[in-house]
């Protein structure tokens, strides 16, 4: 145990000697339980292997509401520790407050993941995936936060966790814009929703208050008829008050409140309308907003788990038991599960057509059945599945099998519509709910696109198995309803898709009683979706290319089923702006830059196409150039064309990094000569898993610089400079990523004509020295080689391209070429994404600067020597001096 707790104080971070700016916070008080406790001297502390019970709450003071923030500790587990290779051994759990010690239940805060035990969450890698330095969790502290209790937790660990010396470190003011705040001032906010059989509906929040005040805020209520004309109050659980109507009050006791409202409606009312306001009559009434969307639910009776119980029901007796709930005698009418006539749209279906085309994902040769999934091999379907099958041990594989989304292109095979909708009876007798035949199908990644696929198979059809798979479709409805009213998913293409299917569901039965409650509830997570992910300035919150282009495919394909009424045109509106700049960044050879999540085999030029509007020929618009900044978020392209040299492409990116996605922050990509030179690791969610998903993710697989071993944070960049020079575009990113320890900048400096370009880095770390090495991952097959410590070149099919260091303040340190080195889990190197769950080995060049205070330096890269001495002159230039020493 002494050991352990050498390990970890050996990790710890140091108490200073950040960046200018930057000061420490030491936690204020700690409590243990669950078998944690203090270790053998102050600052240790020892978590037990108790999943969720075991742990340590640390408590800091005195935040800096707005900052960046980065909590530091050393880290050791036991020699023996079976998790190692866990990439979620153990978690941290944010709990912010306000000024009063009241809980903040935030939706989003930048650098942490929403977590239903812990209201924020980072997840901590075992031992194998983690090298000495001490671990760091950066995040944005929300403008309503003045404290928060960081909770460390036992989960998969099987041994002693050791955290030694716990610091936050505070940085300066994020002057970006903050998280969205949903003040209750003017007109504050309205929803509406349509009601079920007058069963009561439950609506849960918070609000959050400048000061306290019993009287912080009010919802005005309003019930009407099926003629959308009021009925008057009273109403329960409310008040009336002349001029407002029925009303119910929100007390900000303390300063952040929760606040449960049951909404039972009187008789004859189908729909409640909703007005949160702050009260018009008060004298000085404090800044109050609503934390987060509220949580919309149905009363406890009619959620899945208490209509299912214990019991393992099939579709058909779990829509006779909600009828008997309801207290209908005669049993499910018949009205329930009749269609409406016409084919409901497949939305999700639509949005993976405009992605890969037609859907070929099943066929059907003699007598059988064969799958395409995933992008991997095809396999034949049993003639009876029992729907536990992973032929080829791939979780994406089994998520699309789950999706049940290939029976849509096998019922549009002659004879394929029968075996079609007997396959999808099949699958719903073999998954009573409760008791999956995979966990998987449960995942929305599944749960989303099989409520799609049901709802268009009971379309047009009166044969035997229509009823049972309506009852299956109407039985995804609630589950559907019940993740899209929680709004964990709001700001995930997933939360979009589930809102997607429920419509789709609402639409194909439309005499469900709960159908018309559905559809509004389903708009409404739309709207709120969009809002995240893609709002009116173009914001997108999505990283990578290939996910905002599936976010503009759903887009497109939600628009086009809600046609004129909203929110389809304010969607419409905003995915016809966001395409031009996502096809600026095509090269010329149809392919986006492979920053963040990548799957291999997409046709990003034929998507691009499909999605485009036919009055505008976006796919042109692509070459333009250059592109201008702000065309998307946080990325730039440039491209260049000419007979003699062929073409040449550059791109890069500084968007924010997520708490689980990729650290590839001021990562770039470069192509010229007609050749793609330094590229991405790639990668993809559900593809690959484990110890190479972790490495894909990291910024080692990322053309990025890292100062002192440390690996990067969440944070963001931004563009500070733009300059136009003699033949050439000099470009200037300031970074949060590195931490409140270390002042970071990176210089772009590229050829007009894309013949070369310079990347440079500029740390800082006052009163330290420092050092920082920077990777360039070259494509698969090329050959590298270094010509001297400073200089490496590599070659393919007969060109060539140089690298050459450059030292501005401190010294060179050297250059090394590697391929494929996986010795240790946590620092592997020279790898990039086969798109089938593998790594594949490829070379990754290298470079260091050491120094004391500030080191400057980088590497020029050009494919010709006139390309490297235009270069160098250009770095003396007097504005790119500034550009480097600001």
């Amino acid at each position: 145990m002494d050991q352990i707790d050498e390990q970890a104080g050996a990790a710890a971070p140091d108490a200073d000697g950040g960046a200018d700016g930057a000061g420490s916070l030491l936690p204020a008080a700690c409590r243990y339980a669950g078998g944690a406790g203090p270790g053998g001297r102050e600052g240790l502390h020892r978590i037990a292997p108790n999943n969720r019970f075991s742990r340590v709450g640390l408590r800091f003071s005195d935040l800096s509401s707005g900052t960046w923030a980065c909590l530091q500790f050393g880290i050791a587990f036991d020699e023996g520790e079976e998790s190692a290779l866990s990439v979620d051994c153990a978690t941290a759990g944010f709990d912010f407050l306000a000024a009063d010690g009241s809980s903040l239940d935030l939706d989003h805060v930048p650098g942490l993941a929403r977590s239903l035990l812990d209201p924020q969450v980072a997840w901590i890698p075992g031992p194998a995936l983690l090298d000495a330095e001490p671990f760091r969790i950066a995040f944005r502290v929300p403008d309503q936060a003045s404290g928060v209790v960081v909770t460390l937790r036992s989960w998969r660990n099987t041994g002693v966790v050791t955290v030694a010396d716990p610091v936050l470190r505070l940085g300066l003011p994020d002057h970006g814009p903050g998280p969205r705040r949903r003040s209750l001032a003017g007109e504050g906010l309205r929803l509406g929703y349509a009601l079920a059989e007058e069963i009561a509906l439950v609506l849960r929040g918070q609000i959050y208050a400048g000061r306290v005040d019993e009287h912080a805020a009010r919802v005005r209520v309003v019930y009407r008829d099926r003629a959308g004309a009021e009925i008057p109050p009273p109403y329960a659980n409310a008040v009336s008050v002349p001029g407002l109507g029925a009303v119910i009050n929100l007390s900000a006791q303390p300063q952040a409140r929760r606040f449960t409202l049951s909404l039972r409606p009187p008789p004859g009312a189908m729909s409640v309308e909703l007005g949160f306001g702050v009260w018009e009559d008060a004298e000085d009434p404090p800044e109050v907003e609503l934390i987060g969307l509220p949580e919309l639910a149905l009363e406890d009776d009619f959620r899945l788990e208490s209509l299912c119980d214990d019991d393992l029901l099939d579709a058909p007796a779990f829509l006779a038991r909600l009828a008997n709930r309801i207290g209908l005698p005669a049993g499910v009418p018949a009205s329930w599960l009749a269609g409406s006539g016409a084919a409901a749209a497949p939305i999700l279906a639509q949005a993976r057509e405009l992605r890969a085309g037609p859907d070929r994902s099943a066929r059907i040769e003699g007598d059988s059945v064969i799958l395409s999934l995933a992008g991997l091999p095809d396999w034949t379907l049993p003639e009876v599945p029992d729907w536990r099958e992973d032929p080829l041990r791939s979780v994406a594989w089994r998520l699309a099998y789950q999706s049940l989304s290939w029976l849509r292109p096998l019922a549009a095979l002659p004879g394929g519509a029968v075996r079609a909708r007997r396959l999808a009876a099949a699958w719903s007798r073999a998954n009573p709910w409760g008791q999956p035949s995979d966990g998987l199908s449960l995942h929305p990644s599944a749960l989303a696109p099989r409520g799609d696929v049901l709802a268009r198979l009971i379309a047009d059809d009166d044969g035997p198995a229509r009823a049972e798979i309506a009852a299956e479709a109407a039985r995804h409805g609630f589950a559907l309803a019940e993740i899209v009213g929680q709004n964990t998913l709001a700001r995930a293409l997933h939360g979009l898709q589930a809102a997607a299917a429920l419509l789709t569901i609402a639409r194909a039965l439309p005499g469900f009683a709960f159908a018309p409650h559905w559809d509004t509830l389903a708009r409404d997570s739309l709207t709120h979706g969009f809002d995240a992910l893609l709002p009116e300035d173009g914001a997108f919150a999505e990283a990578s290319p290939v996910r905002r282009l599936d976010l503009l495919s759903h887009g497109r394909a939600i628009a086009a089923a809600l046609d004129e009424t909203e929110p389809g045109p304010t969607i419409r509106r905003r995915v016809e702006a966001a395409l031009p700049g996502l096809a600026g960044l095509l090269d010329r050879g149809g392919r986006l830059p492979p920053f963040g999540d990548a799957p291999v085999g997409l046709d990003h030029g034929g998507w691009i196409a499909r999605l485009s509007s036919s009055d505008r020929d976006l796919v042109a618009e692509r070459d333009t150039t250059p592109l201008p900044e702000g065309r998307t978020t946080g990325m730039l392209a440039m491209r260049h064309d000419a007979m003699d040299r062929g073409w040449g492409h550059f791109a890069l990116t500084y968007a924010a990094q997520s708490p689980h996605g990729h650290r590839d922050c001021t990562s770039f990509t470069f192509a010229t000569g007609s050749r793609r030179w330094i590229v991405e690791g790639g990668g993809a969610d559900g593809v690959e898993v484990g110890s190479a998903r972790h490495h894909l993710l990291s910024a080692r697989a990322h053309n990025v610089a890292i100062p002192d071993g440390c690996e990067t944070v969440a944070g963001s960049g931004t563009l500070t400079a733009h300059v136009a020079l003699d033949g050439a575009e000099a470009l200037r990113l300031a970074t949060t990523v590195h931490g409140p320890d270390y002042a970071h900048a990176r210089i772009f400096l590229v050829l007009d004509d894309l013949g070369g370009m310079a990347v440079i880095d500029r740390f800082a770390r006052p009163g330290r020295t420092l050092s920082f090495e920077g990777r360039l991952h070259l494509l698969p097959d090329t050959l590298a080689a270094l010509a001297s410590p400073r200089r490496a070149l590599a070659q393919q099919e007969g060109r060539r391209l140089e690298f050459f260091a450059v030292p501005l303040r401190g010294q060179a340190a050297g250059m090394e070429a590697t391929i494929g080195r996986n010795d240790r889990p946590h620092a592997m190197q020279g790898f990039c994404a086969t798109g089938a769950g593998g790594l594949r080995p490829i070379p990754v060049l290298r470079y260091a600067f050491t120094g004391r205070d500030t080191v400057c330096g980088g590497v020029v890269i050009a494919a010709d020597a006139g390309a490297e001495q235009r270069l160098v002159r250009l770095l003396a230039d007097d504005a790119v001096r500034r550009l480097v020493e600001v």
